[in-house]
């Protein structure tokens, strides 16, 4: 399974262009091309090997001029390729969810996400020892869950249940369901497993900064190894811990966090230690 961003906004960017050089709206696309071939090799699909960065663009072209297609604000007729930037800035920011079948065929659907307002990595800039404003708001509210997570893989896959649970003893709804406005709940949650290690929140990879750097969980603790976690590491903006290196009690009241996802890109945090089950800090 993949979570794909479409976004007018990243055709900007250089660092998000596409193989070829060319700008793309799709954020990181080719590193989700690379996580769903070898999740595929892992669990020894045939068809793993068919699947080209030509391919799933294609997949995603497709829902995008659907769904837009079908909005009278946003009409669109034809492929994305024939679309110079002028053009495709009006169409609206989607998050595509992309389900990779045996057969190497997809399942797809679409729903909006608010535009990009700026660069998503800017905030893995950001040093809590020295910068005194933080120009990329709102801070995400970040609770730490009350029970450890033990049934976490590292591909992403449909199955949801170890992070929902923790998201409904945070008092937060399940992914997908509406949040209310008027609750109190947290932005996220960060899950451990049974040694008390950090291994990521409900829906995002996270980093502290430790030691002068933004540290993240390694694999081997049980946490995702997702796209813009990859693109950090090699960028050197954040850096693998040692295993067991994060701590649920290493972390202190208040500290900064880094969260990043295929979807959103980087966002900062504040972690609430004392929050209890409802949600409240």
């Amino acid at each position: 399974m993949a979570a794909v961003r479409f976004d007018p906004f990243l055709e900007t960017l250089n660092w998000n262009n596409d193989p070829e050089g060319f700008p793309s709206p799709y954020l990181l696309l080719s590193h989700q091309l690379d996580r769903l071939v070898t999740s595929s090799l892992a669990v020894q699909w045939p068809e793993a090997n068919s699947l080209t960065y030509g391919k799933l663009k294609s997949v995603c072209d497709n829902i995008v001029c659907n769904v837009n297609d079908g909005d009278s604000k946003h009409p669109l007729k034809v492929s994305l390729d024939y679309f110079c930037y002028a053009n495709i800035q009006h169409l609206c920011s989607r998050q595509i969810r992309l389900v990779l079948l045996p057969s190497g065929d997809f399942t797809t659907s679409a729903a909006p996400v608010p535009p990009l307002r700026y660069d998503p990595t800017l905030p893995s800039l950001f040093n809590p020892n020295t910068d005194s404003q933080v120009p990329w708001e709102p801070i995400l509210k970040i609770h730490i869950d009350t029970q450890p997570t033990t049934d976490t893989v590292f591909m992403k896959t449909t199955n949801r249940r170890p992070y929902d649970n923790a998201r409904v003893r945070a008092g937060m709804p399940p992914l997908g369901v509406r949040r209310d406005n008027t609750s109190n709940c947290p932005d996220d949650v960060i899950l451990y497993n049974i040694d008390g290690a950090v291994t990521e929140t409900s829906i995002c990879n996270i980093a502290f900064y430790r030691g002068g750097k933004w540290i993240t969980p390694p694999l081997t603790v049980g946490c995702i190894s997702g796209v813009f976690r990859r693109w950090l590491l090699e960028n050197n903006r954040i850096h693998e811990a040692e295993a067991n290196e994060i701590s649920r009690e290493s972390i202190i009241d208040n500290e900064w966090a880094l969260v990043f996802n295929g979807v959103m890109g980087c966002r900062l945090g504040r972690v609430h230690v004392h929050a209890g089950q409802d949600g409240n800090s």
